[in-house]
C-alpha cells in the first residue's frame, strides 16, 4: 500500500487493505523486523502506529479491508486486529498483547484522530523511516534572545580548599510488587521474576532473594537496603531522582498502581534519607500509564496527565517550593535555585521521547518547554549563575528536532551549564556536546547514570569513592 495516498486524518481513510505489492512487501518486511528489534513498549508502540495505516494486517498475511472507522465499533475491531498481530508476531504472549492492545487503545486512537500527520508522516515521526518520510529537523527551532553570547572562558580545576558538595544521584528503580523469590527468572513475559511467572524447571534459573540477572525488577527490601546504605554513606546536600519507579509490566498497569508506586518509593527515600536532605526529581516514561504516555498540556479532562503531575507535586511539596510545584502540575517540569549561585532545571524529557505517540498531536516544543528553558538560562546567565540540568531520557535519544534544538541551547549557554543528569538507559555513560561551529571543542557534558533496577542482566547501579566501596 502507497501511504502517501491515504488522506487524513488517519482514522477517516476507507477501503484501505494491505496489498501485497512488491514495493509494500520490502517495506513491509523492514517495519517487521525493526518492531522485533525494538525493546517490547517500543515494539508496542509500533505494532499500533504501523497497524493503524494498515500494514500490520499485510504482516498478518490478512486482507481485511479497513472500512469507515470513524466509530466506536471499528475501533473494537482496529484493536482486535492489532492484538493478533501482536500474537502472530510473536510480540509476546496472548495474554500481554490483548491487555496492553486495551491499555493504549482509547489514548492511541484519539490522537491519530487529532493528529494532522499524514499516515506516513506518523510513521517516521514515532517509528523511523521504514514506513515514511518526515523531516524531524526542519519543523521548528527555537528563538534565542539577542544578547550576544560571552567570551568562552576555558575551564580550569578549583581551587585548593574550594567550597565542595556531596550530591547522590538515584535514577531507574523499577520496584515491582509482584517480585517473588524462587519464581522463574527466564519466562516468555517481558518481565520475569513475578507471582505469576511460574515455577522454574530444573534446568532454569530462579529469583533471588534481592534480585535476579535476567529481564527482572527488583523487591522494595533491595531498594529499601540501598537507601539504608547511601544514608550511611552520607551526609549529602542534596539528591538529584531522574525518575522511572514502577516495574516494567508495562501491559497490566492502572492509575491507581502508578500512584501507590510513587507514594511509597517517594516516602521511603524521605524516611531513610531524613528531613534535612532535599530531593529534587525528576519525571521518568514510566510513570504514566500507557508507558510513555504523555500529552501536551493543551489535552484536558480524563485524558491529561493531571492525575500524575497533581499526585507528584503533593509528594513532592517537602522538597520543592510552590513556584516549582506550579510548573509541575503544568507541564513536569521546573526550576528552582539550589544554593546562591546555583540553580537547577528539572525537564520532563518525555515531550522529546520518540515512543510517546501524543507527539503525533504536536511535536514542536510541547508545552514552550525549551523556549522556557531559554528564558531560564538567560535570566541565570544575566545573574551570573550556573545552572544544573536534570532529566530522566539522554538528549541524544530524543527526536532530532528535540535535540537539535536542545544542543543549540547548550551551545549558546556553555558558559551557564555547570552539569547534566540523565538515567533512562540502566547502564553508566555519558554524552559529549561540542561546539557547532567546528564540531571539535567539547563544551558540556550529560552525564548518564546506572539504574538501581537489575533490568535487564544488570547489576544494581551504585558508585561512590573508593574509600567508601568494599569490593566482595
Amino acid at each position: 500500500i502507497d501511504l502517501r495516498t491515504l488522506r487524513k486524518p488517519l482514522f477517516k481513510y476507507t477501503s484501505c487493505v494491505a496489498h501485497t505489492h512488491p514495493v509494500s512487501q520490502t517495506s513491509c518486511w523492514k517495519l517487521k523486523v525493526q518492531c522485533h528489534t525494538r525493546a517490547f513498549t517500543k515494539r508496542l508502540v509500533c505494532l499500533w502506529i504501523c497497524g493503524s495505516v494498515g500494514l500490520c494486517l499485510w504482516i498478518c498475511g490478512s486482507n481485511v479491508f479497513f472500512n469507515h472507522f470513524q466509530d466506536s465499533v471499528n475501533e473494537e475491531r482496529v484493536a482486535h486486529v492489532l492484538a493478533e498481530a501482536c500474537i502472530r508476531m510473536h510480540l509476546a504472549e496472548e495474554r500481554v498483547c490483548r491487555n496492553i492492545t486495551e491499555l493504549f487503545r482509547d489514548d492511541v486512537i484519539w490522537a491519530l484522530q487529532k493528529s494532522l500527520l499524514w499516515p506516513s508522516e506518523a510513521c517516521a515521526l514515532l517509528v523511523g523511516p521504514s514506513c515514511g518520510k518526515f523531516d524531524l529537523y526542519a519543523p521548528w527551532n527555537i528563538t534565542l534572545p539577542k544578547v550576544p553570547k560571552p567570551p568562552v572562558i576555558p575551564p580550569s580545576a578549583p581551587a585548593a580548599g574550594s567550597p565542595q558538595n556531596r550530591v547522590l544521584f538515584l535514577t531507574d528503580i523499577h520496584w515491582d510488587q509482584e517480585y517473588a523469590e524462587g519464581s522463574a527468572a527466564d519466562c516468555k513475559d517481558p518481565l520475569c521474576c513475578r507471582n505469576d511467572s511460574g515455577t522454574p524447571s530444573w534446568r532454569r534459573r530462579e529469583a533471588g532473594y534481592w534480585g535476579t540477572y535476567s529481564k527482572c525488577d527488583l523487591p522494595l527490601r533491595t531498594v529499601e537496603h540501598l537507601l539504608q546504605h547511601v544514608a550511611k554513606s552520607g551526609p549529602w546536600d542534596w539528591v538529584y531522582w531522574t525518575g522511572d519507579i514502577p516495574a516494567h509490566n508495562v501491559w497490566a498497569q492502572t492509575r491507581a498502581q502508578q500512584l501507590s508506586e510513587l507514594t511509597v518509593i517517594t516516602r521511603l527515600i524521605h524516611k531513610h534519607l531524613g528531613p534535612n536532605v532535599t530531593v529534587y526529581p525528576a519525571i521518568g516514561n514510566h510513570e504514566s500509564t500507557p508507558v510513555n504516555s504523555f500529552p501536551p498540556p493543551s489535552e484536558h479532562g480524563n485524558r491529561s496527565s493531571a492525575w500524575l503531575y497533581n499526585t507528584m507535586a503533593e509528594e513532592w511539596a517537602p522538597w520543592l517550593p510552590e513556584q516549582a510545584l506550579k510548573t509541575l502540575r503544568y507541564g513536569g517540569f521546573y526550576t528552582l535555585q539550589i544554593q546562591p549561585g546555583l540553580r537547577l532545571v528539572s525537564l520532563n524529557m518525555n515531550y522529546c521521547a520518540r515512543e510517546n505517540f501524543w507527539l503525533m498531536v504536536n511535536s514542536t516544543d510541547p508545552a514552550n518547554q525549551l523556549q522556557w528553558l531559554v528564558q531560564v538560562l538567560q535570566a541565570s546567565e544575566d545573574k551570573g549563575e550556573k545552572v544544573h540540568i536534570i532529566g530522566h531520557i539522554p538528549p541524544g535519544l530524543c527526536l532530532g528536532s528535540w535535540s537539535w534544538n536542545y544542543y543549540h541551547i547548550v551551545n549558546r549557554y556553555e558558559g551557564t551549564i555547570a552539569g547534566q543528569f540523565f538515567g533512562h538507559t540502566h547502564t553508566d555513560e555519558f554524552q559529549m556536546f561540542y561546539d557547532e561551529e567546528t564540531l571539535t571543542r567539547p563544551l558540556s557534558v550529560a552525564f548518564v547514570a546506572p539504574s538501581v533496577t537489575t533490568y535487564v542482566n544488570l547489576n544494581p547501579g551504585k558508585k561512590g569513592s573508593l574509600e567508601e566501596v568494599t569490593v566482595c
